[in-house]
C-alpha cells in the first residue's frame, strides 16, 4: 500500500468537567489526529499524547512535528507499506512512542478498510463487549468525590478507579469504602506520585481490599516497584514503566508487577500492544486497558484491543460522555456496565465531518 499524504489536525475536546491528576489539571484535550490518504482507503488515529508533557516526555505540539519532519518523510521513502513495515521504517527515531503509534494506526486503518477487515479481528479478539471501569480525579473535597462515584455507579460502571496523590490517598478511599461497601470493585492510581520512603504509608491502603495499586513510583524506578511490591499485600501494577513487550518482560521477571496497564499509545502502537498482551498472558499475569482521555477515534481502537482473551480486568475505555459533551464519532454508550466493540472495516468508526469541521483548530497535509 502506496501513501499518498498524510494530513495532521489539531482539535480542541472541552472537557464536560476538570480531571485532576497527581501530575496536573485537564479541562479540555488538545487533540492530534492522524489521516493517512492511500488509493484505496483513508486511515484515522488519534495520539494520545497531552498538551504538556507531564504524564510522559511528549506533548501534542512536538508530537505533531515529529510526525511532518521525521516520521512521514521516513514513511514515504519506504514505498510500498503494510502496518506491519511501519515500526521499522521508524525505529531508527528514537523514542516518541506516541507519535509513532499514531502513525502506525493510520496506516493499519487504511490497510484493514481497504481489505474489509475489523481491527478486532486483525488482532485476535474473543469478546464482543469490554467490560468498562471509571477513572475519578483528584476533587476538592470527600464529599464531591462520594457524590462522584455514587454518580458513576449509577451509571452502571463495573470498577472504581481514584485517583491518588500525596495528602489525598488513605481517607477518600476509607470513605469511598465506607460510603459504597466492599462489594465494589476499587483500585487506585497515583501516576509516580510517590518515593520509596512512602511504603509504610501506602501500606495502609491495604486494610482497603483493592485490586490494585497503580504506578505509586517513578517510571524508571522498576526495582523500587519490585521492592515496594514485596511490603504491600495490594497488587501493583504498572502503567508509565510498560513502554514495550521486553520492558513488561522485565518488569513481570523482576516482581516488579503482577498486573499490567495496556496503553497502545505508550508502548507504540497496536501491534506492540499486542505483544505486551501476550507476553503478559505466557507469565500469567492479567492485563486491562487504559484509558488518556481519548475520542472516538482512540476510543473505538482501544476497545478492538481490550477484547483479547487476557484483558481480564475491567478497562478505563468509558463511555463518550464521560469526558465529552459531543463525541467527534458517534458516541460509544455504556451498557450493562460495557461498550460494544466496534465490528467495521478498520478501526470502525470516522469522524463526524461538521463536527471535526466546528472543533478543528489547525492542520497540515504532508505529502512526498
Amino acid at each position: 500500500m502506496k501513501i499518498e499524504a498524510v494530513e495532521l489536525l489539531r482539535v480542541r475536546m472541552p472537557l464536560v468537567s476538570p480531571f485532576r491528576t497527581s501530575f496536573g489539571t485537564q479541562t479540555h484535550r488538545d487533540v492530534l489526529l492522524v489521516r493517512a490518504h492511500t488509493a484505496g482507503a483513508e486511515g484515522w488515529a488519534e495520539c494520545v499524547a497531552l498538551s504538556d508533557p507531564l504524564y510522559s516526555s511528549e506533548y501534542a505540539s512536538a508530537a505533531h512535528r515529529v510526525i511532518a519532519d521525521h516520521l512521514v518523510p521516513r514513511l514515504f521513502a519506504a514505498g510500498d507499506v503494510t502496518a506491519a513495515l511501519v515500526a521499522p521504517a521508524l525505529e531508527p527515531v528514537r523514542g516518541h512512542r506516541m507519535a509513532k503509534a499514531a502513525v502506525e494506526t493510520a496506516v493499519l486503518d487504511a490497510q484493514l478498510k481497504a481489505a474489509g477487515v475489523a481491527l478486532r479481528d486483525h488482532l485476535g479478539a474473543t469478546q464482543a463487549r469490554v467490560v468498562s471501569g471509571v477513572s475519578v480525579g483528584i476533587h476538592d473535597s470527600i464529599p464531591q468525590l462520594l457524590e462522584g462515584v455514587a454518580g458513576y455507579l449509577e451509571a452502571g460502571y463495573a470498577r472504581i478507579k481514584l485517583k491518588i496523590e500525596p495528602g489525598w490517598d488513605v481517607a477518600p478511599v476509607a470513605a469511598v469504602r465506607e460510603r459504597f461497601g466492599d462489594d465494589i470493585l476499587l483500585q487506585v492510581d497515583a501516576n509516580s506520585a510517590y518515593t520509596r520512603a512512602d511504603a509504610r504509608h501506602l501500606r495502609k491502603l491495604d486494610r482497603y481490599d483493592l485490586l490494585l495499586i497503580e504506578q505509586p513510583l517513578d517510571e524508571e524506578d522498576v526495582a523500587g516497584h519490585a521492592e515496594l511490591a514485596r511490603l504491600l499485600d495490594t497488587p501493583i501494577c504498572l502503567d508509565e514503566s510498560i513502554v514495550s513487550a521486553r520492558a513488561a518482560y522485565e518488569a513481570i521477571r523482576t516482581g516488579a508487577c503482577s498486573i499490567v496497564n495496556i496503553k497502545p499509545g505508550r508502548v507504540g502502537g497496536y501491534l506492540e500492544a499486542r505483544r505486551v498482551h501476550d507476553v503478559c498472558a505466557a507469565a500469567g499475569v492479567p492485563v486491562w486497558a487504559g484509558g488518556m482521555l481519548e475520542t472516538g477515534i482512540g476510543r473505538a481502537a482501544n476497545l478492538a484491543l481490550a477484547a483479547l482473551p487476557n484483558f481480564t480486568l475491567p478497562s478505563d475505555i468509558s463511555a463518550s460522555d464521560r469526558y465529552y459533551a459531543q463525541d467527534l464519532t458517534e458516541p460509544f454508550r455504556l451498557s450493562d456496565g460495557a461498550i460494544d466493540v466496534p465490528t467495521g472495516p478498520g478501526i470502525g468508526v470516522a469522524p463526524i465531518p461538521e463536527i471535526l469541521q466546528d472543533l478543528l483548530v489547525d492542520k497540515e497535509l504532508v505529502r512526498p
